[in-house]
């Protein structure tokens, strides 16, 4: 990547992608960031939730100029596909270069936000980039609710302005984005000795693109979850069948790309149940294939299994999972095309006190439409006799095209590039909102290079688009004005 331009940010970047940075695990990379700040002689703090920032004093002539924040996050996605073996928490992160965009090797590349951090850092070491008062906040755990930006003190930061890094498409201006919530239900299960099933199945669900639950919940990707689980209704209905394990997705904040399941059935059963699961596949292929040509069904024969769900929670959870909506709940009616509130069943799992756990994600641009959804699901987790609880929400941001900053980003970047950038409110959940809460003075924008299937092992980033973000924020720094 050292033959990449900018060569600075292209040398940080390869440097976070040696650095374990998983949510909730942040260790390394804030000390990474420490050392940083050492070696280069500049004002370094940390709050008691992981939040670090650096300052550096404005070049000389520009002293005047209003105070800018830098912001970008820590933390990243660790997803892979099943063949692959990596550690994130201690293996570096495999990248290459195929057809102008940097990739990984089968896993999340990070670049959601690790070029976020790389931008702030080379502007931080560099001596020829003129700008005013600065300050480089980066925040933890943003992946996993946020928690950063939610605990980020009075105080921390002194500045006017603050440009998000963590968009995902070059040539957009993001100027409001969707507030969210989880809703997270479990049942305690109910289990009995097998005494009549002499066979057992194991079904695996893969080879679906999964996705970002904000930026592609409206693409109609597959949810292996929902997949899964309508193959269940259907055998249960036709089959005496006796679900021992299912399980699917692994993060709060992106579309199920795989489930399993292991049920068990009896070798006299009229019908080939082989049969009905290939139908099934060949239904969901027609269904799906044209945006999930990798979508399929894995069926292998295990040892009987000892025990099982009891019948009424395997119809418990088999029902209550399919009442339970998943995608678009509603669209904009002042913004063209953009999604104003969703739901993502994002993860199915057996805890490790006997429960079994369902967590959902709202998100909405109207607070009252998110509590709205959020509510909904937990009446639904009611009557399937779960116990419900919601995480603490985060709010939404509220665009503002009146904006200062907003309208010199704009006058730049045509200046720059010849052309306007869209200037859109996006359904992702950006940690703008949450600053607001504690700092109503800021001016804020989000941009970013291109980088697409985000929270995936699809995730990659367009190279030309890292030096279209870069001269654009160069710019932008300079001709801030007095």
């Amino acid at each position: 990547m050292m033959n990449l331009y900018p060569e600075r940010v292209w040398k940080y970047f390869s440097e976070i992608l040696e650095v374990p940075r998983l949510s909730k695990h942040e260790d390394e990379i804030i000390q990474y960031v420490e050392d940083f700040a050492a070696k280069h002689q500049l004002k370094f703090k940390k709050d008691s939730y992981g939040n670090c920032l650096i300052s550096k004093p404005a070049t000389k002539g520009f002293e005047d100029r209003p105070g800018v924040i830098l912001q970008s996050h820590l933390d990243m996605v660790g997803e892979k596909l099943l063949s692959v073996d990596h550690d994130f928490s201690k293996d570096p992160i495999k990248a290459s270069i195929s057809d102008g965009w940097i990739t990984a090797e089968g896993t999340t590349l990070g670049a959601d936000d690790g070029i976020g951090i790389a931008a702030s850092l080379a502007i931080l070491e560099s001596d020829n980039i003129d700008h005013g008062p600065l300050e480089c906040l980066f925040t933890a755990d943003e992946e996993t609710g946020m928690s950063g930006a939610k605990g980020l003190d009075d105080g921390f930061m002194e500045g006017k302005i603050l440009l998000n890094l963590d968009s995902e498409d070059e040539g957009e201006i993001f100027i409001g984005c969707a507030g969210g919530i989880d809703t997270i239900a479990a049942w305690k299960k109910e289990e009995k000795t097998n005494e009549c099933y002499d066979k057992t199945y194991h079904v695996s669900i893969e080879g679906l693109q999964g996705g970002h639950s904000g930026d592609e919940i409206h693409k109609g990707f597959g949810n292996a979850i929902k997949i899964m689980n309508r193959l269940l209704w259907q055998l249960e209905k036709n089959f005496d069948i006796a679900l021992s394990h299912f399980q699917g997705g692994k993060l709060r904040n992106a579309i199920p790309r795989e489930a399993s399941c292991c049920f068990l059935y009896k070798s006299d059963n009229k019908g080939d149940i082989k049969l009905t699961i290939e139908a099934y596949e060949k239904l969901i292929n027609n269904e799906i294939g044209s945006i999930e040509p990798g979508f399929k069904i894995n069926v292998v024969e295990k040892p009987k299994a000892d025990k099982h769900f009891t019948a009424s929670f395997q119809q418990k959870i088999i029902q209550t999972l399919y009442g339970l909506p998943h995608g678009v709940i509603g669209w904009s009616l002042e913004i063209p095309e953009m999604v104003e509130t969703s739901t993502n069943l994002a993860v199915l799992k057996n805890t490790d006190d006997n429960n079994l756990q369902v967590i959902t994600s709202q998100r909405s641009s109207v607070e009252s439409a998110k509590t709205d959804i959020a509510d909904r699901l937990e009446a639904l987790f009611l009557l399937g006799g779960a116990e419900v609880r919601h995480t603490d929400p985060y709010p939404g941001w509220k665009p503002n095209p009146e904006s200062p900053i907003l309208k010199v980003s704009e006058r730049i970047y045509q200046d720059l590039f010849n052309e306007s950038p869209d200037v859109k409110a996006i359904h992702a959940g950006l940690e703008c909102g949450l600053f607001l809460t504690k700092y109503p003075h800021l001016d804020m924008i989000s941009f970013g290079p291109t980088i697409k299937g985000a929270h995936t092992p699809e995730e990659r980033m367009h190279i030309e688009s890292v030096k279209k973000f870069w001269d654009f924020l160069i710019a932008l720094l300079k001709d801030i004005p007095r």
